[in-house]
Order: structure tokens, then C-alpha cells, then sequence
């Protein structure tokens, strides 16, 4: 008998290359099939709130919100050094000007809105769009600056935007530890010995991805907003990692910490 699980991830790169080897059936779980659901990741963390997928991406500002009914995974997720989500702007903006501000964010349960919220607790008017339209709405001034992550970290630049603030990199001055973005979570109701078999799956898929890259290159230019390869490369050189393997004590203490100051902000 076999069993059919449903697999939200994102389509972005980072997220493609690391379940290209489960997309493709190179890994397996016996007697289960994965049904893929490729969405924008706060679509994925409003699906959570409902516990739609079995498996999912979430950032882990909304996992903390679902815990309860998703157990976090070793493997799959989103964290490291120097991969933040960065503040932006067309305008020449200083920190004492963002409470005054329009602020749009790539979704209300990103991370990146957290790391702002904790950044900036008196900047009060922010907007929610997905990730891909934030430059269109900087540009339309329908926001004064927002909070870009994914692809647009290596191109907001060369699309004419200028940098505020680096989110992660406040956050890493502020801890010493790494910035925790994303994690894959799987609903509780699976039963441990099934989770432990997808953690293993997945823990399988991105070793497989980093000894074959070059394989995954057609499903990330598939599902990429950005197809340049320079651009693809950096990408998920930047956020998938060893953390993206294994959590790791390092890793746990740095969601700890994120929850933490999180209840401490009113933010949960």
C-alpha cells in the first residue's frame, strides 16, 4: 500500500535544489509518494496555519505559530551567514525615517518580517505582498521601502534600489549566531518513525544535490523568477549550506533565540 504525502516547498532555488533529487524520484521513502506543491513560501505559511500539506517549507516565524501541529525537521531548511533579508529603498533613507515610512514585506509570517519588527518596533504602517512584487511596488509608490529576500538579494541594485539596512547582518552583530530563515516541518499526526523516514529523505536529496549540482540546473530554470546561471549559482550558495544537512546545536540555539525575542516583542 502505498501512501501519498503532499510537499510544499517554494520555487525558488534554494528550495528547488534541494528536493530536485525527490522531484525527480532519485530519493525515495518507501511506500510513500510525494505529491510536490511549489508556492511563494508565505502562501505555504498561511496553508500551515490550516495544516494543509503534510510536509511543507515554512519560514520560522510561522512555525513557531504551528509547532504545535508541525513537528521542525533536521534537514531541508534555511539558515547560515551573510543570507539575510535586506531593507531597500529608492530613496535615501536613515533608520529615524522608517516609523514615518510605508514598509511593504514579502508576507506577514516571512522571517524577514520578524527580523524587521525587531529592528524597528515603532515602524507600525506595513504592507504585504509576495516576494516577486515588491520592487513593482516600490515603484508604483505604494511603499516608501521594503524587505526583499530570495533572488532579490543579488539584483535589487541593478534594479535601481539602494540598501538601508541588512537585516541579517544586525542580527548576526546582535547574537554571534547564524540567521534562521527557513525550516521544513511535517504535520505530527505523520507519527514519529514516518517524520524520521522524510527528515532522512530529505537529508538524502541535498547531499545528493551538492555531489551532482550541475543535475539540478533544469528544475531551478524551471521555477526561477531569475534565470542567469551567475545568479542561480550565488543563490543557492548562499542559502542552502551545512545547516541545510543538519541543524545542528548552533542552529537550534539560534531559533531559540529568534523565539525568544520574538515573545519578548509581542510578536507571538
Amino acid at each position: 500500500m502505498t501512501t501519498t504525502l503532499t510537499l510544499g516547498y517554494s520555487p525558488c532555488p534554494n528550495d528547488t535544489f534541494i528536493f530536485n533529487a525527490i522531484a525527480d524520484k532519485t530519493v525515495r521513502v518507501e511506500g510513500v509518494e510525494f505529491t510536490p506543491v511549489l508556492k511563494d513560501v508565505e502562501t505555504l505559511n498561511q496553508m500551515a496555519m490550516d495544516a494543509v500539506l503534510d510536509v511543507s517549507k515554512l519560514s520560522f516565524y510561522a512555525w513557531m505559530a504551528v509547532k504545535d501541529r508541525y513537528a521542525m525537521l533536521k534537514s531541508g531548511g534555511a539558515m547560515g551567514f551573510g543570507c539575510g533579508p535586506v531593507l531597500i529603498s529608492k530613496k535615501n533613507l536613515t533608520r529615524s525615517d522608517i516609523p514615518g515610512c510605508r514598509i511593504v514585506f514579502p508576507g506577514r509570517w516571512t522571517t524577514a518580517h520578524l527580523l524587521f519588527r525587531l529592528w524597528a518596533p515603532d515602524a507600525e504602517n506595513r504592507l504585504f505582498t509576495s516576494y516577486d512584487k515588491i520592487f513593482e511596488t516600490l515603484t508604483s509608490g505604494e511603499a516608501d521601502c521594503g524587505v526583499i529576500i530570495h533572488e532579490s538579494r543579488f539584483t535589487f541594485e541593478s534594479a535601481g534600489f539602494r540598501p538601508i539596512v541588512d537585516l541579517g547582518a544586525w542580527w548576526e552583530e546582535k547574537t554571534g549566531l547564524p540567521i534562521p530563515l527557513g525550516c521544513i516541518a511535517a504535520r505530527t499526526d505523520l507519527g514519529d518513525g514516518m517524520i524520521q523516514k522524510i527528515d532522512a529523505a530529505i537529508h538524502h536529496s541535498v547531499k545528493t544535490a551538492f555531489a551532482h549540482p550541475e543535475k539540478t540546473l533544469p528544475y531551478l530554470r524551471q521555477h526561477a523568477q531569475e534565470l542567469d546561471e551567475a545568479v542561480l549559482s550565488a543563490h543557492v550558495k548562499t542559502f542552502v549550506n551545512d545547516f541545510s544537512l543538519n541543524l545542528s546545536e548552533m542552529g537550534k540555539e539560534a531559533i531559540d533565540t529568534l523565539e525568544s525575542m520574538a515573545r519578548d516583542a509581542g510578536a507571538l
